[in-house]
């Protein structure tokens, strides 16, 4: 990851109350004509910090994706016509990619391949089998557990094919993706330019992480998946 944060950039000032809330009524009111209502609570509390909090990171990590508000609804259920949260995702080289989550629930900041390839996945688990590269992935994950991180990623039911179930590594193993994240609660630094400072704080974190991935797994040379619940 080359280039620095610009952790002084003064567009950014947080997300406000009204985002939060915002998010909480449109859960309860998930129509066009609420849209319409508070589209410009949207556009000025929700979307403009995203795009000003893209602008403090690309140097470092790459330019930030916001994803549509929009849900498709052509192969669902539920016909909710907008998301009840705003995401953005960038991606650096290897294949590892940042995350950014505000909803009425607060804040969610991760990193990782929530849903590798195959080829990836091919790779992934020859390194976790691995006596030397899986341990030492175990070894990378044991102080963010402690400290409270959270480890996701589609996870099978049982051993994958090829593997015993009473494999050592066999959490690992049963990952279809890897990520790393942490979800925050509204507070009041969330109103401030200091939300900056706890997603990018997140995603450095997990750099030992993201160093074995890039070494042991790297980017898919397959058509890019949807990942990330775009």
């Amino acid at each position: 990851m080359a280039g620095t944060t610009r952790e002084g950039f003064t567009g950014f000032k947080g997300w406000t109350h009204e985002a939060i809330t915002f998010f909480r009524d449109l859960e309860a009111n998930n129509t066009r004509p609420f849209w319409l209502e508070h589209k410009d609570i949207y556009d000025e509390q929700v979307k403009a910090p995203m795009e000003a909090f893209g602008e403090i990171v690309a140097d470092e990590f790459g330019p930030l994706h916001i994803f549509r508000p929009n849900r498709d609804v052509r192969f669902s259920k539920d016909k909710s016509p907008y998301k009840t949260a705003m995401g953005a995702v960038t991606e650096d080289e290897v294949g590892w990619t940042y995350y950014v989550q505000i909803s009425g629930e607060g804040l969610f900041a991760g990193s990782g391949a929530y849903h590798m390839a195959k080829d990836q996945l091919e790779r992934f688990r020859t390194a976790v089998a691995d006596d030397q590269s899986g341990p030492q992935l175990e070894t990378l994950l044991a102080p963010l557990r402690k400290k409270g991180f959270g480890f996701g990623g589609n996870e099978l039911k049982t051993a994958p094919r090829g593997y015993p179930r009473d494999h050592p590594r066999i959490e690992l193993l049963r990952l279809k993706g890897l990520t790393v994240h942490q979800v925050f609660e509204p507070a009041a630094w969330l109103h401030t330019k200091a939300a900056a400072k706890k997603i990018t704080d997140t995603w450095r974190a997990a750099a030992p992480v993201t160093e074995w991935f890039g070494a042991h797994v790297g980017p898919s040379t397959e058509p890019p998946d949807e990942g990330w619940g775009r």
